[in-house]
């Protein structure tokens, strides 16, 4: 599949539109065909499958999309770049709406659904925990964001990028990153380097024995500041007398610095904080 047949230059477009990128939408325009042929290889797309666009701008992408055969609802805020594909691309369910606040249940058509995107810079981070919270309606997120997020996203126990976002990911998801993109990919040029990341979801959050509820709690907490200990910022969670026993209850050195924490152990030290609070 040859991308780069799709469409003209984006800047030629625009022109045409006469407007520019709306850079307080954070748009920068996918113009690498072969970075389009990579997202859509990842993608693994047929004609039995349901994709979830957000931020299709001038739709380089979302013609790649439609070529695989696949239903694609794309949903764009700029009013502009959405009269632009509706009628460029009749095929596509458009929804004008802000891909952070989207009601998923409202916007999408029944079943699962695989999220391929080039999202917003601003608003990416909100986006993808959104739907990492709904294994019910997506399967697998394809999404590209800032490389420095994606590297928080995929930061495994020992990575001094780890941080309350990776260990939430790791719970709700297999994560990695999948493509590496240049500032040339994109018309204009951002100036920072983007990733795109895999993500495919669990059916459930791997929480261990505590609950969904209670486990993002202890997570929060323990990366309110990264570099203390796990016992200064587990106090947050706890009467600070009782961290040091919450935390030999789990089998965790309180003197630790958070981000040397396994899934299973932050599951661990979750389920003590539980049982702390049921005595």
């Amino acid at each position: 599949m040859d991308a780069g047949r799709f469409m003209s230059h984006p800047s030629s477009i625009l022109k045409a539109l006469e407007q520019r990128a709306k850079k307080r939408f954070g748009q920068h325009f996918l113009v690498s065909s072969a970075v389009i042929r990579q997202i859509l290889a990842a993608a693994e797309l047929g004609p039995e499958s349901k994709v979830l666009e957000i931020g299709p701008g001038l739709g380089v992408l979302t013609e790649g999309l439609l070529g695989t055969g696949a239903a694609v609802t794309a949903v764009e805020l700029d009013r502009d770049m959405a009269a632009f594909i509706r009628e460029r691309h009749p095929a596509v369910n458009l929804v004008e709406a802000d891909g952070a606040r989207l009601d998923f249940d409202d916007a999408l058509p029944a079943g699962r659904h695989r999220c391929v995107s080039n999202l917003p810079y601003n608003a990416g981070t909100k986006m993808i925990t959104r739907m990492l919270e709904r294994p019910d309606r997506f399967d697998r997120l394809i999404v590209m964001v800032q490389r420095e997020v994606a590297e928080r996203l995929v930061a495994k126990a020992g990575d001094r990028k780890r941080g309350s976002l990776s260990v939430f990911t790791e719970s709700r998801a297999e994560a990695r990153i999948c493509i590496r993109v240049p500032p040339g990919a994109f018309h204009p040029p951002p100036k920072v380097h983007s990733a795109v990341v895999e993500l495919r979801l669990r059916n459930q959050p791997d929480t261990g024995e505590a609950s969904v509820g209670l486990f993002d709690e202890v997570v929060r907490g323990l990366f309110t500041q990264p570099r203390k200990t796990v016992r200064n910022n587990l106090a947050g969670c706890v009467p600070r007398s009782t961290v040091d026993s919450v935390c030999s209850h789990a089998g965790i050195d309180s003197s630790r610095r958070p981000a040397t924490l396994r899934l299973d152990e932050v599951q661990g030290l979750a389920r003590a904080v539980e049982a702390l609070r049921e005595a």
